[in-house]
């Protein structure tokens, strides 16, 4: 009944007004040692997502050491001074409450979803493990063999992993991007105790985490949890400034052919290099995001209905865009190529595609109908702390403000045709592209 109500809303109100009226509170604060406190009202349960995110991820890795990022955060789950290993999830799980964790190119993050009378313990716990980790060898020794068997299942056993891994690795000349983050086998495989606790002692501090609590909680409350928990940890006065390599001019598009035996389905990708949001200045993302929807956001997209539809020579197609990171992102292309269809002729008929699309512009009532359907999905993230939770999380992580998760939807909302076309125009540079073949073996004559 209550997604019944809402879509009628949807129906009979002004999208504009519904999304302003959906809103849920948040709140900000910093703790005397620099650490950043959101607090996400939303009392409709009584259950709370606690999160710590660090903006470090595997992108801020030294050279030599890749995938050092992932490994610490296998690494928290060992012990500390008061917690031994593996008691950290026990404890939530007792608890009736759900843990994990994730590694990303600009952040590290640390999640429990718990009744919200049990936040004071998860702040104890947490901010227990971002100073008093306690590792030795056979920990890194048996966590190492963690992580390599993860990338023997995400990597080593997918072609389309492999092969994403290279078309990263070709899109970016320079920058940490380029690099997975899982890490290079080979590297992985010297992780030593000195490496996580060096990222460790550098990155795990309150000046360079972010703590943010959804649910059902109040703001204040919430400040004496954290003053209790997380205020008596000194900041790290050696952080310093972000700072990673950065893209030289790129000049000259890349192509790749990954060949595997295990590959079914042949497909061609292409990679753009594109900007990201940047705080103030939103309005060429969020262009770039409508364009990916338009090109490729489902079966009423422009190359949906050309490739698939009107000339069968495809059997999916998508467009993609990362708005989301701290430095430039990409804006990708995907064809999987109908029976009988080259790749070669798949890429053509996807690049005449691009160019008519370019050289005509589309329909102003699509757009309209895109944007639509992004405040809906709006709308149905307020239901979902976790969802709220990340979306702050990430663009904070990234560079962006409290102020720029406000601001977005209505700078999406105002993104006119113009805007779209000239932000195409931009992104769709093949010098600054990698373009890749997925495909089976050659058989041997």
């Amino acid at each position: 009944m209550r997604r019944l109500s809402l879509a009628l809303a949807l129906a009979l109100t002004p999208p504009a007004a519904v999304v302003a009226s959906a809103e849920a509170p948040v709140t900000s604060f910093t703790l005397d040692n620099g650490m950043e406190v959101v607090v996400i009202e939303d009392h409709r349960a009584p259950v709370v997502e606690h999160m710590v995110w660090y903006r470090a991820g595997s992108a801020d890795e030294r050279r030599g050491v890749s995938g050092v990022a992932h490994f610490l955060e296998h690494l928290l789950f060992k012990g500390t001074d008061t917690l031994a290993p593996g008691e950290f999830s026990k404890v939530v799980a007792a608890n009736g409450g759900s843990d994990n964790a994730f590694t990303s190119y600009d952040q590290t993050a640390y999640h429990q979803r718990v009744a919200a009378d049990r936040l004071d313990l998860m702040m104890q716990m947490e901010s227990d493990r971002m100073v008093n980790i306690r590792l030795d060898d056979d920990d890194i020794a048996t966590e190492r063999d963690v992580i390599l068997e993860e990338r023997n299942m995400r990597v080593e056993n997918s072609p389309r992993g492999l092969f994403r891994e290279q078309m990263q690795a070709a899109l970016y000349l320079n920058h940490p991007y380029g690099t997975p983050i899982i890490g290079w086998r080979h590297e992985m495989e010297q992780l030593d105790l000195d490496a996580a606790m060096t990222f460790y002692k550098r990155y795990y501090a309150p000046n360079n985490a972010i703590l943010i609590v959804a649910g059902d909680v109040m703001p204040d409350e919430v400040r004496r949890l954290a003053e209790k928990h997380y205020g008596p940890i000194p900041a790290n006065p050696e952080l310093g400034e972000r700072s990673r390599p950065s893209e030289p001019p790129q000049l000259a598009e890349r192509r790749i052919t990954y060949r595997d035996p295990r590959v079914s389905t042949p497909y061609v990708n292409r990679l753009y290099l594109a900007p990201e949001r940047d705080s103030g200045a939103q309005e060429t993302a969020a262009a770039l995001t409508l364009l990916a929807e338009i090109l490729g956001g489902g079966q009423t997209s422009v190359l949906n209905q050309a490739l698939q539809f009107e000339q069968k020579k495809a059997v999916y197609t998508a467009a993609f865009y990362n708005s989301t990171s701290l430095d430039n992102s990409s804006f990708g292309l995907f064809v999987v190529p109908a029976a009988g269809v080259t790749l070669e002729e798949a890429e053509t008929a996807m690049d005449d595609v691009v160019a008519s699309f370019m050289e005509n512009g589309f329909d102003e009532a699509q757009l309209e109908r895109i944007k639509f359907q992004m405040k809906a999905s709006q709308i149905y993230a307020q239901d979902n702390v976790s969802a709220l939770a990340r979306r702050y999380g990430n663009a904070l992580t990234a560079g962006l403000t409290i102020e720029d998760v406000k601001a977005w939807p209505d700078i999406v909302d105002a993104v006119t045709v113009d805007d779209i076309m000239a932000a195409a125009e931009m992104v769709f540079d093949k010098r600054k592209s990698v373009t890749g073949y997925l495909m089976p073996q050659e058989v041997s004559q």
